[in-house]
């Protein structure tokens, strides 16, 4: 056998040098770079290998270990999960800043490769830097935190021990229906030692992505289950685009004039104007879908999680029969549907032969659920600030204090009109990102696609901080494209590290920053259920109460980015949004555009429910009732 003696870190390196993946006879490498941030355990380690000979991988120097890791996903989630990026970071606090993006990605099911650096293997510096000594466990490091949010985790203490390692980590990797956050766990010694590695081991490995074929039973059961019914309505997921089957969903839809709905994951897979989109359901849903959703009488999921936003907390199937089609086991078994575990492609495909002479019994209920919602959109998209009769819906706290949040921030705009108006500027074939806050709600209502995979919502997590490491993501894996990222003020202060990443790179993105001075998601949360507002509004402490309800901060978020290099604007009056939107497309630098927006100014549930815990014992008659709606919703809710 012929060998090439190599330490583990150069072996690793050239490991991932030669892995391609192919999908329906199309060939690419499949890992395009490395992220990472060399510091204690990783810089004379995995840093010397990838300077010496870095082979075809591309390294970008990150600036926080989770915004990285957090571009690896959403490059992964544009290119729908054919290429992705690994992260190398260092010993200690670097490795655990990565695991909440480990667990954004294995929540997602989005494929990325993390190389945290670890203990020393011999244990002879213990305890070294940075490292957690557990007196039970010496064999327990911070790397173990990333066991329960990887879809496959493992620690090299042996070099020869990286091959089993890497060849299970490509088989979680490039699995459809079980991939997430791979987590190989480096330690650092182990990273210099040397071994003679098999020559084999290096050959070039084609990881063939496979379209799996339903079972003909499968098919059988969903056709006899469709044509019992009348009214179905298809749900587009995130599977539906990972497949790229948007094609297959949209024949199927239209020939059996099958309306169809979308979760954050699938908004885009079809463009928003298909006479058969109704757009987003559940707890961020529109009227439209969520109408039609009331009155079926069979969900066909395709490519979904059923997640409680897409189900409404399993308020809108209680009693409705559920049919999947998922290449996940797992996943198509949820609301003892009736499955065919497939890809999602030829699981339409097939079904629509086998489905021959049947269509839906909708009349005119499609048009009119959609007009009826247009209007609406229309409405959010042309409010205006008035001093009296302001929005219906604004409560308590806000009726007194909305003059002051107008006063402290200098804005009459409003939240929806400003999307609205947005959305109206930018390139149609542009990308948004988002992540987390009220934004996701009002994208998922009122963002129109005009064109296919150009809407990117990081939703099975709604990791704050997602945001701007999203749209380098994004933009890297599309680089011909304008990427915009939606960020709420709350979700950019924590974290928008890799803003400095984009511009050392000049890997031009654009945020649309909402500044509203507080956390208004969840500001709305709380007073929704009968609690005064309290924690959730960028407030200064009061030097009379001692608590946070002092005057209303200002941040002037324009300033902070330009010192960073960006292009920056103010935004207080459409007048300017409009300006700064059309000047940012001129720019080859990043831009941040800071747009001051009133509370309270978002968009409402629409006919949904999302089951939170609400206290069953309060003085607080409010919350009372907030509980024992709550209870009557469970009631009605599908239990499992």
């Amino acid at each position: 056998m012929k060998t090439i003696r190599l330490t583990t870190s150069q072996a690793l390196v050239k490991f991932l040098n030669q892995q391609y993946v192919e999908f329906d006879g199309e060939r690419d490498r499949f890992i395009k770079g490395v992220f990472t941030i060399f510091g204690h355990g990783n810089v004379v380690g995995i840093g010397q290998a990838l300077q010496e000979s870095p082979g075809e991988l591309e390294v970008y120097q990150g600036r926080n270990e989770q915004g990285m890791a957090h571009a690896a996903i959403a490059f992964a989630k544009q290119k729908h999960r054919k290429q992705i990026m690994a992260c190398s970071s260092s010993v200690g606090p670097g490795s655990a800043n990565m695991v909440t993006a480990a667990a954004t990605a294995t929540a997602n099911n989005i494929p990325v490769l993390l190389l945290p650096s670890d203990v020393f293997a011999t244990r002879q510096p213990d305890p070294v830097l940075q490292q957690i000594e557990q007196t039970n466990d010496l064999s327990i490091s911070t790397n173990d935190a990333f066991r329960p949010v990887s879809k496959y985790w493992d620690r090299v203490s042996r070099p020869e021990q990286l091959m089993s390692a890497m060849i299970s980590a490509m088989r979680v990797l490039t699995d459809p229906a079980d991939t997430g956050a791979v987590t190989i766990a480096l330690p650092q010694d182990v990273q210099g030692e040397a071994w003679d590695f098999p020559e084999t081991f290096f050959r070039e490995r084609v990881h063939y992505i496979e379209r799996r074929e339903p079972s003909q039973k499968s098919i059988e059961n969903a056709v006899k289950l469709i044509k019992s019914k009348k009214k179905p309505l298809l749900i587009l997921g995130g599977g539906v685009r990972y497949s790229e089957a948007a094609d297959a969903f949209a024949a199927f839809a239209e020939k059996f004039n099958i309306p169809f709905s979308e979760t954050q994951a699938g908004k885009s897979g079809l463009e928003s104007s298909h006479r058969l989109n109704l757009g987003g359901i559940g707890v961020t849903g529109n009227s439209a879908a969520n109408k039609i959703a009331h009155s079926a009488d069979l969900i066909i999921g395709v490519g979904t999680r059923f997640t409680d936003f897409t189900t409404s907390s399993k308020l809108f199937y209680a009693e409705t029969d559920v049919l999947t089609i998922n290449i996940s086991e797992f996943h198509a078994s949820k609301l003892e549907a009736t499955k065919i575990v497939a890809d999602a492609k030829v699981g339409l495909e097939v079904l629509a032969e086998a489905l021959e002479g049947y269509q839906s019994s909708y009349e005119n209920e499609i048009e009119e659920a959609k007009k009826e919602w247009n209007q609406e959109l229309n409405r959010l998209k042309t409010i205006e600030y008035k001093e009296e009769g302001f929005i219906p819906e604004i409560k308590g706290h806000f009726e007194n204090s909305l003059t002051e949040y107008k006063k402290a921030l200098d804005t009459k705009l409003v939240q929806t009109t400003v999307l609205g108006k947005v959305n109206d500027l930018i390139a149609p074939d542009s990308i948004i990102t988002c992540a987390a806050g009220s934004l996701p709600g009002d994208l998922q209502r009122m963002w129109i696609s005009n064109e296919r995979n150009t809407y990117h919502l990081e939703y099975g997590y709604s990791c704050m901080g997602y945001e701007i490491a999203s749209a380098l993501g994004a933009k890297m894996a599309e680089p011909t494209k304008e990427v915009y990222s939606m960020v709420g003020d709350g979700s950019y202060l924590m974290l928008h590290s890799e803003l400095v990443t984009s511009i050392q790179e000049g890997i031009k993105i654009n945020i649309v920053l909402f500044d509203n001075s507080g956390f208004g998601c969840i500001n709305n949360l709380q007073m929704d259920n009968g609690i005064e507002s309290f924690g959730t509004e960028f407030r200064t402490r009061s030097t009379e109460t001692r608590q946070l309800d002092g005057d209303i901060m200002r941040i002037n978020f324009a300033q902070s980015a330009a010192a960073y290099g960006a292009k920056t604007y103010e935004v207080y009056t459409m007048e300017q949004l409009e300006e700064a939107i059309e000047n940012s497309k001129q720019q080859s630098v990043s831009t941040l555009i800071d747009i001051k927006v009133l509370p309270k100014t978002m968009t409402d549930g629409y006919s949904s429910w999302w089951h939170v815990g609400i206290a069953e014992v309060s003085d607080n008659t409010s919350v009372q009732s907030a509980f024992e709606d709550k209870q009557s919703k469970l009631d009605k809710a599908r239990k499992y």
